[in-house]
């Protein structure tokens, strides 16, 4: 820590100069006006004491103040000289301002009663009550007035501290809030992205690969891979159009927008999802109706995954796809035979990760595993209270 700083300095060395200019204006008193003691000169050392102690007003502000005490109490005892009394009320400022938390209500304290001690001692000794107010009004002023300045500006820059501390604290949350923003919407963008690019690449090359891999097949059969390829690949080119449309905030001015995907539109997706070994079945029970656009995107994400995972992994059989209308909820279930392990088309395992979150965002349940030699996916999605869901958290991708 250093011993002083510039500008305590400059004001130590501008107090001295004052107090000298203020004693050769004879600016002090003598209790015995007929007593010559103390020469004037001698009045120099506690202006010369108290000013010292002002090098230390921000660095040591409490070590100054020792040092000024001994200095303005030699002074009193002269007789109070003008210029060491207000350097000294400097002295009592800037500890109670820049010393520790508890040294403003001590000193204080202890400046209040040297207050009253020294009017009610002076005044005895002057019989003089009149003396006795002027001298703890001079007193108070010089002594309690800076205690009480300080702390009241000390208590204006603690409040600005906190208040600093408090945007600070608003600004940072702020800024997490921003990520989280970010984060929720990369993570959305991730699963609209996953599911729609594998669905419809992985019917592609499936298709493409069966045709490349059996040279001999016959002109039905190329045809069909062929329509099932051309119709995945202008599926997938209408979706990624509808998803580049919403990130641009921007609608087709050349036409209507590609609708997002809804749960009638399964039966299409069940269509479009064939392997020469695999068969797809749709049953649809109870009483279909109009859903949150939220629900209804997420019901048919999970199946168009679900498939795209069969179409990839499941071993020769029958996918069963079943979609359960209820009152409150929507149950989405899709069976598949359970295959051998390797996959033609590698996975990540990000597709189950997309469809529990889709599930977890509206307050529903996904699950996903083996079970009974099958494999088999299933959500529930509530119905009710999805007014309080914002359309764009899930509907808007």
């Amino acid at each position: 820590m250093r011993f002083t700083t510039r500008q305590d300095a400059l004001l130590a060395v501008a107090a001295l100069a004052g107090g000298l200019l203020l004693l050769s204006a004879r600016g002090y008193s003598q209790w015995d006006p007929d007593d010559p003691w103390p020469h004037p000169a001698w009045r120099v050392l506690p202006l010369v004491g108290v000013c010292a102690a002002m090098l230390l007003r921000r660095t040591r502000p409490v070590a100054g103040l020792a040092v000024a005490t001994p200095a303005v109490v030699a002074d009193i005892v002269m007789g109070p000289s003008l210029g060491t009394m207000m350097v000294y009320t400097d002295a009592l400022y800037a500890a109670s301002l820049y010393g520790g938390r508890r040294m403003p209500e001590r000193l204080l304290a202890v400046t209040t009663a040297a207050t009253v001690l020294l009017a009610a001692g002076l005044g005895l000794w002057a019989g003089d009550w009149a003396a006795m107010v002027v001298i703890g009004g001079v007193a108070g002023m010089t002594f309690v007035g800076p205690v009480l300045t300080a702390m009241v500006v000390r208590a204006h820059r603690d409040r600005a501290e906190l208040e600093r501390q408090r945007a600070d604290q608003l600004a940072r949350l702020a800024e997490l809030d921003r990520r989280n923003a970010v984060a929720a919407e990369r993570a959305r963008m991730a699963r609209e992205l996953h599911d729609v690019v594998s669905n419809h690449l992985s019917a592609v090359a499936l298709h493409s690969s069966a045709v490349l891999r059996l040279p001999d097949l016959d002109r039905a059969a190329v045809h069909e891979a062929m329509r099932v390829i051309r119709e995945n690949s202008v599926q997938g080119l209408a979706e990624m159009r509808r998803m580049i449309g919403l990130l641009r905030e921007e609608r087709d001015t050349d036409g209507d927008p590609p609708a997002t995907p809804r749960l009638a539109d399964l039966e299409g997706l069940v269509d479009r999802a064939t392997r020469p070994d695999l068969a797809m079945d749709l049953t649809v029970t109870g009483t279909p109706r109009e859903l949150p656009a939220a629900v209804e995107l997420a019901a048919y994400r999970i199946v168009q995954e679900s498939l795209t995972n069969a179409l990839k992994h499941a071993g020769p059989g029958r996918v069963e796809v079943r979609v359960e209308h209820r009152p409150d909820r929507v149950c989405v279930t899709v069976d598949s035979p359970l295959g051998d392990g390797r996959a033609e088309l590698p996975g990540t395992g990000s597709g189950l990760v997309g469809m529990r979150e889709r599930a977890s965002i509206l307050g529903g349940t996904f699950a996903a595993g083996p079970e009974g030699g099958r494999w088999r996916v299933r959500a529930w999605l509530p119905c009710a209270g999805m007014d309080r869901v914002r359309a764009g958290e899930e509907g808007a991708a």
